[in-house]
């Protein structure tokens, strides 16, 4: 069983600032094809900041993002999962809370982040694994068993 924290070691680590605008943010998400990025301060986890909260806070409202900072925009409520929890309990949490992204720590570091889709695969590539076993398991031929009938 794979835990949240094997799925972000060896990974690039996308982080924001507080001080940040909302425009160098969106760019920066763009660049890097991601929807939903950490926002530090300092080395502190300070929030996330998703596609859907740049909608929703200041596009949506009208707001100039060259002069909205991502500490006004982002997510500050997270919920976060350990690294060492496994990736059922990211998938619950995510269900739970209704998010997407889920930031991975140890203790009060911030190592990376998982995608539900991450989580997702991963549940996909174990099922794989058990339906290819026990497809083995059902044609089974024992050796010398295929000259009796």
């Amino acid at each position: 069983m794979k835990t949240v924290g094997s799925l972000v070691t060896g990974r690039e680590v996308f982080h924001l600032r507080v001080d940040q605008t909302v425009r160098e943010a969106s760019r920066y998400m763009t660049d890097r094809r991601v929807g939903a990025v950490a926002v530090l301060d300092g080395d502190r986890l300070a929030g996330v900041l998703s596609e859907r909260d740049i909608m929703g806070r200041v596009v949506a409202r009208g707001l100039d993002p060259d002069a909205v900072k991502v500490a006004e925009a982002m997510t500050r409520e997270l919920v976060v999962a350990d690294t060492s929890e496994s990736h059922e309990d990211g998938v619950r949490k995510m269900k739970q809370a209704g998010c997407r992204h889920l930031p991975v720590i140890e203790g009060d570091r911030f190592l990376g982040m998982v995608s539900l889709r991450d989580l997702l695969q991963v549940d996909l590539s174990e099922k794989d694994e058990e339906i290819r076993l026990l497809n083995a398991y059902i044609h089974y031929v024992p050796p010398g068993a295929e000259g009796r009938h």
